[in-house]
C-alpha cells in the first residue's frame, strides 16, 4: 500500500520519462548481451566474456553502451567479404549464374 501511495505522489510526465529510461536500458542491456552471446571470444576486449556480462548487468546504462562502443573487436577481414576492392565471390557467383560469364565471350 505504501508503494503505490509513494507513485501517486510522482508527476506523470517524471513517471513517463523514467519508464522510457527503464525501456532504453533494458533493450540496450538485451542488444549487448545477444552480441556478446553470439561474438567469438577472440573478437572480445579483454578476452573474457564473463567480466563483459557483470559490467553490461552491473553497470546500469553506461555498461552496455561501454561493450558497444570499446567491447568488441573488429572480425578480422576475410577474402571473401569483399572489403580488399571488389564485391564477395559470392555475389560474383550469383550474377554470373544469372547474366553468365563477362570473361566468356559467346560464339553466336
Amino acid at each position: 500500500m505504501e508503494l503505490a501511495a509513494g507513485l501517486s505522489t510522482i508527476p506523470t510526465p517524471v513517471l513517463i520519462v523514467l519508464a522510457a529510461l527503464a525501456v532504453v536500458e533494458i533493450g540496450l542491456d538485451l542488444v549487448a548481451l545477444v552480441d556478446l552471446y553470439r561474438r567469438p571470444t577472440s573478437q572480445v576486449a579483454i578476452g573474457n566474456k564473463w567480466i563483459w556480462v557483470a559490467i553490461i548487468l552491473l553497470v546500469n546504462l553506461l555498461g552496455p553502451i561501454l561493450y558497444l562502443a570499446i567491447g568488441r573487436k573488429p572480425a578480422p577481414a576475410s577474402e571473401s567479404s569483399g572489403t580488399a576492392g571488389g564485391p564477395p565471390k559470392r555475389v560474383d557467383n550469383i550474377v554470373d549464374s544469372l547474366y553468365g560469364d563477362p570473361d566468356h565471350t559467346d560464339p553466336s
